[in-house]
């Protein structure tokens, strides 16, 4: 003898009816419980570049110590004199030091023909010389500088490398960046830019 089949439809319905009523008590009882959006009110949050940034109190000017350009001259940032320089300090051991070097290339190309000279120099060891003067080929325009005492970090008091420290025309400096950075944010122009100005 078969089930009567005309019972079964209320009864589905009925169920369905329960389900959909016990879905809207947890939906309004979850809602009830999330937390509202957070509004900010106040200044917005610095960017991960301006976190990054510092600058001097009073001016600073460039440390009298020699490093190399590729065909083994002595240069000081002073020789740089009348020129905004963007002095960043790297190794080919350094991941976050390779990661950015594409920016500052970029940043050179940009600022091409302008009295702005950005300049990676190396702290590699003598014998890791050619590898970095391979590296730096591979990221045109820049050119290769290098640090053979390795302690031009210590002459810019900078916690590690890589940091880039910028000098204003005059040679001194007027802000620095500590860690890796991208060197085509509008952020990074900006404090070239301001360089330039004089400001």
């Amino acid at each position: 003898m078969g089930k009567p089949k005309g019972r079964l439809l209320p009864l589905a319905l009925g169920g369905a009816a329960l389900v959909g009523v016990a879905g809207a008590v947890y939906i309004i009882a979850q809602s009830s419980t999330k937390a509202p959006p957070e509004v900010h009110t106040g200044p917005a949050p610095a960017t991960a570049f301006a976190k990054k940034v510092s600058t001097p109190k009073t001016p600073t000017p460039a440390p009298d110590y020699v490093f190399y350009d590729a065909a083994g001259k002595p240069l000081k940032i002073s020789d740089f004199k009348g020129k905004v320089v963007v002095m960043n300090t790297w190794a080919t051991w350094c991941g976050p030091c390779k990661a950015e070097m594409p920016t500052l290339a970029k940043l050179a190309a940009a600022y091409a023909g302008k009295p702005v000279e950005v300049m990676a120099v190396s702290i590699d060891t003598p014998e890791d010389a050619a590898k970095a003067t391979l590296f730096i080929a591979q990221n045109s325009p820049l050119k290769f500088y290098h640090d053979r005492e390795m302690k031009i970090v210590f002459k810019i008091n900078a916690p590690g490398t890589p940091t880039t420290v910028i000098y204003g025309k005059d040679g001194l400096e007027t802000a620095r960046v500590a860690g890796d950075a991208d060197w085509t944010s509008p952020e990074a122009r900006a404090l070239v830019d301001k360089a330039l100005a004089g400001g």
